[in-house]
């Protein structure tokens, strides 16, 4: 069978060449409603934030949500627990805690060294130097401990600042007035040594703890103690034992070695009274 050639010259008949070219622009061009429905999905996908977030799993909470990722409180705001800035002040001792924690805390410590004194014992610091002295010189305790205690005031000053030193100050100056108290209110003929050194030294530590639990001291070597805790990381128990043992030994001179012994063994108690319960972060309460 013969083809006839194609006639170009007959209406609606469209040249080989020219079918080629109108095949490769529609192929290449798309069509008016093609591009109208691409602009539209653009500008859909533009005005949208991002995409949509997956829905969590059934019956938990959406994470998107704050409230739904932050932890039940219960009603708990301890700072030691959980850090919150606007509950730390629940730790800040109140004026009325301070005073009671100060009077109790002078109170102990007078009638411990009122118990050493009356077994004819000595203890550490700038106490047991000032009951050092009084035997030797036969001056009343309470103005000696006063005496003695003047030139750490200084070191309080500098290092620890002025609310500090005059917390210490009054501290002195009432456990001096105890001391002359004390004896008014009980007529001692005689005490166990053993037991009034031991207790003695016993609440003495207990004092001295709680006045440094509200920013207060007993002067003198306590001072020096704190400064180094803070400053060089010795633990104030530590440091105290130390000096009290140079003090307890140079009571030599004036008290009998039995005594002496039993000096050295209270003054163990009261700092491992300190050391082990005076540490820093332990105690969450300030002043």
């Amino acid at each position: 069978m013969t083809h006839e050639p194609l006639d170009e010259s007959r209406p609606g008949t469209i040249p080989a060449a020219r079918a080629d070219d109108v095949t490769r622009t529609s192929s290449a061009t798309p069509t008016a409603s093609t591009s109208r429905t691409a602009s539209a999905e653009r500008n859909a996908v533009d005005s949208d934030d991002g995409p949509a977030p997956e829905s969590s799993p059934a019956g938990l909470p959406d994470a998107a949500t704050p409230d739904a990722a932050a932890p039940a409180r219960h009603g708990i705001d301890d700072p030691a627990l959980t850090g919150s800035i606007e509950t730390v002040d629940v730790n800040k001792h109140t004026l009325a805690e301070n005073v009671m924690g100060v009077v109790t805390g002078v109170f102990l410590a007078s009638f411990g060294l009122f118990l050493l004194k009356t077994s004819g014992a000595v203890s550490g610091g700038t106490a047991g130097l000032a009951l050092l002295t009084s035997y030797a010189t036969g001056w009343t305790f309470g103005v000696l401990f006063v005496l003695v205690n003047v030139p750490f005031f200084a070191l309080a000053v500098w290092k620890k600042g002025w609310p500090f030193t005059l917390r210490t100050v009054l501290t002195v100056v009432m456990l001096s007035a105890f001391s002359y108290l004390h004896p008014l209110m009980f007529d001692i003929d005689g005490i166990n040594p053993i037991y009034g050194t031991l207790a003695g030294n016993l609440l003495v530590g207990v004092g001295l703890l709680i006045l440094f639990r509200h920013g207060a001291s007993l002067g003198g070597i306590n001072i020096l103690a704190l400064v180094l805790q803070e400053r060089a990381g010795l633990r104030a128990g530590y440091v105290q034992m130390g000096f009290d043992v140079v003090i307890v030994l140079t009571s030599l001179t004036v008290v009998s070695p039995w005594i002496v012994l039993l000096s050295a063994l209270g003054a163990v108690v009261l700092n491992l009274v300190l050391a082990m319960n005076h540490k820093a972060g332990r105690y969450v309460g300030h002043t």
